[in-house]
């Protein structure tokens, strides 16, 4: 089964990119052949500290959170902007999972992302730190449609998800492009006939 960890870069009760993980973890659960989708809870992680990191010193947190990353297939990622860039908290969690410099959990693990807010940008202008940060921490980002969802909350629903058409086909397509890049459909072979 195909294992994917969703990460949302707030903590805020309500937070719009929570609820958009928890629209997202749906979808995936729901699906005719469902992935397993699993929450990386990012404020467990200590601050970063490097000395900590390679002198052995073991925090379990980290330890669960690089093994979780490690044993997935993909990684979904939805962040807030704040003063246009990441969170300081995904930020943090994302330095913890980039470590050891090329053998990490996001070395060569494919990652989509996506962002929401108040804003009729919907946070965006993140978006670009946060492709900053990955590339660098050696993920694979999927080729995707970019989805930031615009005054995210006057769609946002009581139960903590999003139900609007457009909002949903959005997502559903950033989900589709990850499992397209997981599964690609097999190269047709030119020249060669089925009898």
């Amino acid at each position: 089964m195909t294992r994917i960890v969703l990460i949302s870069g707030s903590l805020r009760h309500d937070s719009l990119n929570t609820m958009a993980i928890a629209t997202i973890e749906r979808m995936l659960t729901a699906r005719p052949e469902p992935a397993a989708a699993v929450r990386l809870a990012i404020e467990e992680l200590p601050y970063y500290h490097q000395s900590d990191d390679e002198s052995g010193k073991r925090h379990e947190a980290v330890h669960a959170a690089r093994h979780l990353v490690t044993a997935s297939d993909a990684v979904l990622i939805s962040t807030p902007s704040y003063n246009g860039l990441v969170s300081g908290v995904l930020k943090n969690a994302l330095d913890w999972l980039s470590r050891p410099w090329g053998d990490s959990a996001l070395t060569d693990k494919p990652v989509a992302m996506l962002s929401a807010s108040t804003s009729a940008r919907g946070a965006m202008e993140a978006q670009s730190g946060l492709r900053t940060v990955l590339e660098r921490s050696g993920a694979v980002l999927i080729a995707a449609p970019q989805v930031a969802l615009a005054r995210a909350d006057a769609i946002a629903t009581e139960d903590g998800r999003f139900t609007e058409p457009a909002t949903v086909a959005a997502l559903e397509a950033l989900v589709e492009a990850l499992l397209a890049h997981l599964s690609p459909e097999p190269a047709a072979i030119h020249g060669i006939s089925s009898l």
